[in-house]
């Protein structure tokens, strides 16, 4: 198929070359003419805007947009729209907030242009490894699609299959599924982002609590000086809390023991964020995730006033004093 490729990040311009890979014609178009000229090199053709595009891609032109969520992704998808023809899709593979995309295909819609919203898991390695991806839309308009979500797609791969029913939809062994209606793709992958910040967490402050079991505070005899590198390592190999992130931990320990080269400062992306906003809206407990969020917002300070207040609260009540600084 043919498409217009919009932000050529570091998701985007893999997601083009893996198109291109197989066989999809991509047109490319970055606010970096560099970003433009590296792809155009590696066989795609090089545009100049969303106007130019729209030329190179004719007839019922198809758009997928991979770019930060927010601004750049509301002004790209208004001026794709402001001269949109009927027939024209908009794909947007970024990790927008889903009521805008439901706001968004409602004013496409008036136009007959069509909108589906791409949850896309994968990162900078979904070039070779594939993106796993829940995608939103009407139904008609994702299969047609579908070949160039099947190219993305990781595919079974090397994973054990699970016993499923005959009817169940095939799709998802491949690495993508139709989650329903405009919305639902970046609503689903919104909750996988949630969900990530937990197991992330789960993570880091079990090794935490592995490196501080050598501290000078607690007792000589109880005291382990315990090796991350080969914990990181042997959990990988048939425990139970095996996964692709204790991969990349046991990856990063293996080069930087230390984790020197870190600061610590963990940004969210928006989408834990809005995963909490939902769980409140259907009074669902959300304990773990909210955690997760909150600890994100504390990577991020050295101390706040409510620190202060906690310390002076326990000075109150038990005269508690603060340790040296």
């Amino acid at each position: 198929m043919k498409l217009g490729v919009i932000g050529l990040g570091r998701m985007g311009g893999n997601i083009a070359r893996r198109l291109m890979r197989d066989g999809h014609e991509v047109v490319a178009f970055d606010r970096s003419d560099a970003a433009v000229a590296a792809l155009a090199s590696d066989g795609a053709i090089a545009s100049l805007g969303v106007g130019d595009m729209r030329e190179k891609l004719g007839d019922n032109a198809i758009y997928w947009v991979m770019l930060p969520a927010g601004e750049p992704t509301e002004q790209t998808i208004a001026e794709i729209a402001a001269a949109g023809v009927a027939g024209e899709t908009v794909i947007d593979g970024g990790n927008s907030y889903y009521k805008d995309d439901v706001r968004r295909a409602a004013t496409l819609q008036e136009k007959g242009m069509h909108y589906v919203d791409v949850g896309t898991s994968g990162g900078v390695w979904g070039l070779e490894r594939g993106y796993c991806m829940m995608i939103g839309g009407e139904e008609a308009v994702v299969c047609r699609l579908d070949p160039i979500f099947a190219t993305l797609a990781p595919g079974i791969g090397n994973i054990p299959r699970t016993p499923r029913s005959d009817t169940a939809d095939a799709r998802a062994e491949q690495g993508y599924i139709h989650t329903g209606p405009v919305g639902s793709g970046h609503f689903v992958k919104m909750v996988h982002n949630g969900i990530e910040y937990g197991l992330m967490q789960a993570y880091a402050e079990g090794f935490d609590i592995l490196k501080g079991k050598s501290a000078e505070h607690l007792p000589e005899a109880e005291r382990f000086d315990i090796n991350l590198t080969d914990v990181a390592e042997v959990w990988r190999r048939g425990s139970v809390i095996s996964s692709w992130l204790l991969d990349l931990c046991a990856r990063q320990l293996a080069e930087d023991p230390g984790l020197d080269r870190f600061r610590g400062d963990v940004a969210d992306s928006g989408e834990g964020h809005w995963t909490i906003e939902a769980a409140m809206e259907e009074a669902v407990p959300a304990h773990v995730l909210t955690s997760a969020l909150y600890a994100r917002y504390r990577s991020r300070v050295e101390h706040t006033f409510g620190d202060k207040l906690l310390s002076a609260m326990r000075f109150g009540f038990g005269g508690h004093v603060e340790g040296p600084k």
